[in-house]
C-alpha cells in the first residue's frame, strides 16, 4: 500500500487555512491551527513562497495565497464548467429578483463576465458574455479583488480610473472598501460604473474555500436599493444563490 508523502500533506494542510483566511494568517496562528511547531510550519510557507503558492505581506508578516495557485485554481475551473454550475442557479434568481444576473471572473485585474442572463422584461438587452468591465467599479469586481490577495496590486496607481462621479478612485479608499466587503461576505455598487445601473454580489468558491468567481445582479439603484442601502432580501438572495454554487463547483472538484 502506497504510503502518503507527510510533507505534501502538511503543505495541502497550510493551503487550505490560507484559502479559509481572506485577510492572511500570522506564522504563530498558522501554526496553531495545524498543530504544528512553528519551525516546521516557517519552513513549508517558505517553500511555498519559492514556489509562488504563498505570498507574506511585508508590512505585516501576515501569509496569503499566492498568485501562482490562484492561477492554476481559475485554470482547472473551466469556463464552461463555471456555466454549467451556475446555470440552474442564475435563471431562478433573475426570476425571483427582476434583474439581470452575471457570473464574473477576475482576468488581469478586470472583471471578464462568462454568464449572463437577462431581466425577465421586454426591454431590449445585450448579451454580455465575454465582456469586460473595471473590477474596482463593480460589485462583481469588488467581490473578486476582495478576496484575491494579490489582485490590488495589479491595480495601477494610487488613483483608479473615473467612470462616473460615484466612482471610488482613491486606492486608499478602495482597500478600506474591501475590508468591509471580506468581513460582509458581499458588496454593491450603487451607479459607480454606469448612471442608471446598480449591483449586488458575493464570491462562489471551489470546496477548498479559494474564490473562483463571483454572481451578482444588475438592476437599477430604486429597484435594488432602498434609502442608499441594498435592499436586504436582494443580498439574502444573492448570498443564498453563491452558495449554491459553490457547493456545485466543489462537488465538481472534489
Amino acid at each position: 500500500m502506497t504510503k502518503n508523502v507527510q510533507s505534501i500533506e502538511r503543505a495541502a494542510a497550510v493551503l487550505r487555512s490560507l484559502a479559509r483566511a481572506p485577510d492572511g494568517q500570522g506564522l504563530g496562528e498558522l501554526a496553531k491551527s495545524l498543530g504544528l511547531p512553528k519551525g516546521t510550519t516557517h519552513g513549508i510557507v517558505r517553500t511555498l513562497q519559492a514556489v509562488g503558492f504563498a505570498d507574506q505581506d511585508r508590512r505585516t508578516g501576515r501569509y496569503q495565497l499566492g498568485a501562482s495557485l490562484l492561477d492554476l485554481g481559475n485554470s482547472y475551473l473551466d469556463t464552461n464548467e463555471l456555466r454549467a454550475c451556475a446555470i440552474n442557479w442564475s435563471d431562478p434568481l433573475a426570476s425571483r429578483t427582476g434583474a439581470a444576473v452575471r457570473i464574473g471572473r477576475l482576468i488581469h485585474g478586470r472583471v471578464m463576465i462568462v454568464h449572463h442572463v437577462f431581466r425577465p422584461d421586454d426591454t431590449i438587452q445585450v448579451l454580455e458574455v465575454g465582456a469586460l468591465m473595471p473590477s474596482h467599479a463593480t460589485a462583481l469586481g469588488k467581490v473578486l479583488l476582495a478576496f484575491d490577495p494579490t489582485a490590488v496590486g495589479s491595480l495601477e496607481g494610487d488613483t483608479l480610473p473615473t467612470h462616473t462621479h460615484h466612482t471610488v478612485v482613491r486606492r486608499t479608499d478602495l482597500v478600506a472598501e474591501l475590508g468591509r466587503i471580506r468581513e460582509r461576505g458581499w458588496a454593491s455598487d450603487r451607479e459607480e460604473y454606469s448612471i442608471g445601473e446598480a449591483g449586488i454580489a458575493a464570491p462562489i468558491r471551489d470546496n477548498g474555500g479559494l474564490v473562483v468567481a463571483a454572481v451578482g445582479i444588475a438592476g437599477t439603484p430604486r429597484t435594488l436599493f432602498h434609502s442608499e442601502v441594498p435592499r436586504a432580501s436582494f443580498v439574502a438572495q444573492v448570498l443564498a444563490t453563491a452558495e449554491a454554487i459553490s457547493r456545485e463547483v466543489g462537488g465538481r472538484r472534489s
